[in-house]
């Protein structure tokens, strides 16, 4: 894999930008849809934060282990959200994508899908990963149903592993896609995108 670096990846109606210190407010807007930040098993920044939410994923990037964007909806020109690939180990040709949360209007919708899609893309087709991980709080039941629907396969749950923003230690479910099955999960999304521009 070879060392990945900031970039914008563009398509399916979102932007993802490298994300910038001009972002906070549109962070922060997003986040505020919804009040985010209520929900104890998230990253989720609540609005006085968001600077250092997003210096300490900069300190991530600057580090070489974190590559963090901000998600721009292309048809309202708003910020949607966050992402970034993490625990990115070159040495095994792996990254994991994750730190994803975006405003309430956003959810159930493609944005999600198309974030998904852009990304998995670059680390498979871009940086030629062997793997792509995933991993959740075990009470983030969504973003567990939101994994396995990606068409990602579960790899086991790490008990006791990381430290929630409350104090509390939260056990981790594992995730992944491998490069053999990222032709499968391609064609997957890529119906699901259809699927949202039809309405269905």
């Amino acid at each position: 894999m070879i060392a990945a670096s900031p970039l914008v990846l563009e398509g399916f109606g979102v932007r993802l930008e490298p994300l910038a210190p001009e972002h906070e407010s549109g962070l922060a807007a997003a986040a505020a849809d919804g009040q985010l930040w209520n929900l104890w098993f998230t990253s989720v920044p609540e609005p006085q934060l968001t600077g250092q939410y997003i210096e300490k994923a900069l300190d991530g990037q600057r580090e070489g282990h974190m590559l963090p964007w901000a998600v721009r909806d292309l048809e309202s020109g708003e910020i949607a959200g966050s992402t970034r690939y993490h625990d990115m180990v070159p040495a095994v040709s792996r990254v994991e994508i994750g730190w994803t949360w975006y405003g309430g209007r956003w959810q159930r919708s493609h944005v999600n899908t198309a974030c998904k899609l852009l990304l998995l893309a670059h680390a498979f087709d871009g940086l030629r990963c062997a793997v792509v991980g995933f991993r959740t709080d075990n009470f983030n039941f969504a973003s567990q149903r939101a994994i396995a629907a990606l068409g990602a396969k579960y790899d086991g749950t790490v008990r006791h592993h990381q430290a929630r923003r409350d104090g509390s230690v939260r056990d981790t479910v594992m995730y992944s896609i491998l490069a053999n099955e990222w032709s499968a999960v391609q064609k997957h999304l890529q119906l699901r995108l259809a699927k949202y521009r039809r309405g269905v």
